[in-house]
């Protein structure tokens, strides 16, 4: 009866409490969702975006105008190449009246823009005066209306989403649960009823995520970007520090060309060899030996050679020098006594005396300067000193090549063709770092080498950093004319797939990617066959940089 009594009793507190513990728990769990859908990993944040921007294009000039702070910054190129116009006078036309802008880099300007900062559409004109060229250039800015910040309710952070593992719902109905126990045994209900009351009121009134203050935009930063339609933004100033410069293509007749094998040789009329005439020991000049790339005058000494005397060669030589001493002695003496009796005896005597005497005197010195004196090495031209051999105290055999000495300024280029008549109209040499050389036909030779015919040419154009021995492919004109639009090589790039593709400049700041066909022209140019219209600008530098822009 007691026990019935206590159930009774306590059946209307211990279903408030339940009531209470499921409230708890539907609250706790409500924070973790709302309206139908749950929190999953954030979007990525657009952390790159251009700032307002107006653009103005005329036949001379391409200029953009970027809003950043209440001022505008304009960057003011030249429409054909994209270079930029340095030294010009702006004035820019406004609503609020005319201002002119202020030089600050090679081809950009500043100007105050108050105006800008009313949301809206502004018409703006420049007056530009570049040297003798005044054009007015016309465009609107777009300044949008700033978004108006609102209270957003954030999740609540991870440590109070979540202690020891445990929801908070979860943790709610565990505390509820015990104080349902605690207002069951103890007899001061009032008090417990007090605390769950306080503890619901608690949990139906606390927010269900914390308030964030709202996150700070990220500041704008022009970059450069690829848009999903595979074109390429690159702003202004991107496109100065990239060195991006364009060409206006048209179409024209090229005459047709071929491309042959080269190489680099030395100019027959400027290069020669140090050649030894007799054997024997090498020697250093005065100075020491000239070092590779030393430019040396015709007839500069290089090193010497002291020929070899053999012990049977000596004592031959001492004879021979005895016996001329013998009769350098009496002819000497006969000299002496006709010159003393010049009354007695003929002039004829005395004469023919005196140049015996002179002749023996003569044999001697040059028999004594064969075995002191070397052979000198002696430059043939003038030029550097391409290779040496000369080492102190070699030996070295007749008709050594000691040195080799070529005019860097005077080279000439031997190439491999079938025809004798090919590139006497004109021709170019590529090397494999990609630059050209101008070259000049000079002959064709007459007997087949493997086929093929050796042609020379001489460099005209481009001789600095050539060497001999160096390869290079020519590219001789031969052929019927073909039509087409020529651009330089480096405004062709290799997709992914090995398409070849150019980019072509549809806007001041927009890039598109063309593919095209080409056939190879001369040394520093391709030919578009196919895939590019004329009348269109094409980057000639800085394509193999914007192809890498993601």
């Amino acid at each position: 009866m007691a026990c019935h009594l206590v159930r009774r009793e306590s059946l209307g507190p211990c279903g408030l409490l339940v009531g209470l513990g499921l409230a708890g728990l539907v609250l706790a769990t409500g924070a973790r969702a709302h309206e139908g859908h749950d929190h999953g990993a954030p979007a990525t944040p657009q952390v790159t975006t251009l700032a307002p921007r107006a653009e103005a294009v005329s036949a001379d000039f391409e200029l953009v105008a970027v809003l950043r702070d209440g001022t505008l910054t304009l960057h003011l190129d030249r429409f054909a190449d994209n270079a930029p116009v340095d030294g010009a006078t702006i004035e820019m036309d406004t609503p609020e009246g005319s201002q002119a802008a202020k030089p600050v880099a090679p081809g950009t300007y500043v100007v105050p823009a108050p105006f800008a900062a009313r949301p809206g559409a502004h018409d703006l004109a420049f007056t530009v005066t570049a040297g003798d060229t005044v054009d007015v250039l016309a465009g609107t800015l777009t300044v949008p209306a700033a978004a108006a910040s609102s209270d957003t309710q954030t999740p609540a952070p991870a440590a109070l989403a979540q202690f020891g593992g445990l929801p908070v719902g979860a943790l709610a109905g565990l505390l509820i649960g015990f104080l349902a126990g605690a207002l069951v045994m103890s007899r001061r209900r009032a008090g417990a009823l007090l605390v769950l009351g306080t503890l619901g009121v608690t949990l139906a009134g606390a927010p269900q995520g914390a308030r964030a203050a709202d996150t700070p935009k990220p500041p704008v930063r022009d970059a450069a970007q690829r848009l999903p339609d595979g074109s390429v933004i690159v702003p202004k100033p991107s496109q100065r520090i990239l060195g991006v410069r364009t060409i206006v293509t048209a179409s024209a007749s090229h005459v047709g060309v071929v491309e042959l094998p080269g190489r680099v040789v030395p100019d027959a009329n400027a290069s020669g060899l140090v050649q030894t005439a007799v054997g024997g020991r090498i020697a250093p000049p005065l100075g020491g030996f000239w070092p590779l790339g030393a430019r040396v005058a015709a007839g500069d000494i290089l090193a010497y050679v002291h020929p070899p005397i053999g012990a049977s060669d000596l004592k031959d030589l001492e004879q021979q020098g005895f016996e001329l001493d013998q009769q350098i002695a009496i002819v000497k003496r006969r000299y002496e006594r006709l010159s003393a009796i010049q009354n007695a005896v003929t002039r004829r005597e005395v004469e023919e005396t005196e140049i015996e005497l002179k002749g023996l005197q003569t044999r001697r010195a040059t028999l004594e300067r064969v075995q002191r004196e070397p052979e000198a090495l002696r430059a043939p031209v003038a030029g550097v000193i391409a290779t040496s051999d000369a080492v102190a105290g070699q030996m070295a055999d007749p008709n050594t090549v000691v040195f080799r000495i070529i005019d860097p300024d005077r080279l000439w280029v031997e190439a491999l063709g079938f025809s004798p008549d090919v590139g006497r109209s004109g021709a170019s040499g590529r090397l494999p770092d990609g630059r050209s050389v101008t070259l000049a036909f000079l002959g064709a030779g007459m007997s087949d080498r493997s086929q093929t015919l050796p042609l020379q040419f001489s460099v005209t154009g481009g001789v600095e950093g050539l060497r001999p021995g160096q390869f290079l492919t020519v590219l001789a004109e031969a052929g019927a004319p073909r039509t087409g639009i020529a651009i330089p090589r480096t405004a062709v790039v290799r997709g992914a797939n090995g398409q070849a593709i150019v980019y072509e400049h549809v806007s001041a700041e927009r890039f598109v990617a063309r593919d095209v066909r080409t056939e190879p022209l001369d040394a520093g140019r391709l030919l578009v066959v196919a895939g590019l219209p004329p009348d269109r600008r094409v980057v000639t530098e800085g394509a193999e940089l914007i192809d890498q822009i993601r």
